[in-house]
């Protein structure tokens, strides 16, 4: 039987190929942490910094920068990240040249509530603590009671935040005791009555047609009030 020396270095070749590959990926895997790298997407507001990350992370491995990468929880680093009541989502990987990487999404407030303590709703309705590094310029709501009432204003805080006009005028969301809503504007001191929910965006569309209609009728500071309550009209009072 005649042996193919063609085959046997193939073979040969293949299992030296292997062991390197093994080598390689042993010795990477081997290799300390060289360092970490924090990268902020979505909104620029920063209600958590890359210092707050860092410290979360190294707390979920106290030897971050002694250990292995091969020893590294990568899930357990985006739990402790996600755990945070400021952050939305995050993504860590480790890098070819051994660096933790860490993509994080923060919450976008869309509202300042005073309730039993004083915190943000974001846009996905839950609640978020206020921040030390950074204030929001989002509309103050008043006036409510519990999670129920906070379901509401969720609403109107949303449709505001939607909205280019709305977002920048609307400064206070407040709710009666009778539970309808009324809304406070920037610059102009008269009061926006809401009422309760029912064609919520009609409403603010009648609000906006007559503010700009006003506002060119130079007639903004001469009511007190304008009520949108009734169907396809503003009804205002002056002062």
């Amino acid at each position: 039987m005649r042996i193919s020396w063609s085959l046997v270095k193939s073979v040969f070749l293949l299992g030296v190929v292997v062991f390197l590959y093994a080598f390689s990926s042993h010795k990477n895997n081997s290799r300390p942490i060289k360092g970490l790298e924090v990268q902020f997407t979505g909104k620029e507001n920063v209600f958590i910094t890359s210092e707050m990350v860092d410290k979360l992370l190294i707390q979920s491995h106290e030897e971050l920068y002694f250990i292995e990468k091969d020893a590294i929880d990568l899930k357990e680093m985006e739990f402790v990240l996600t755990s945070n009541a400021m952050v939305k989502s995050a993504q860590v990987y480790l890098t070819v040249s051994g660096e933790v990487r860490a993509k994080v999404e923060q919450k976008t407030p869309i509202a300042r509530v005073y309730l039993d303590a004083v915190f943000y709703i974001d846009e996905d309705g839950f609640r978020m603590p206020l921040s030390s590094e950074y204030s929001a310029r989002v509309p103050l709501v008043f006036g409510i009671e519990d999670e129920e009432d906070l379901k509401s204003i969720y609403k109107v805080a949303l449709q505001i935040y939607k909205d280019a006009f709305l977002k920048t005028h609307i400064t206070e969301i407040v709710q009666k005791e009778n539970k309808e809503i009324s809304l406070k504007m920037r610059i102009v001191d008269f009061e926006v009555l809401i009422g309760n929910l029912e064609n919520l965006e009609e409403k603010l569309n009648n609000l906006k047609a007559f503010y700009q209609k006003a506002k060119k009728d130079k007639m903004l500071d001469i009511y007190k009030s304008v009520n949108l309550q009734f169907n396809n009209q503003v009804v205002c009072t002056k002062k």
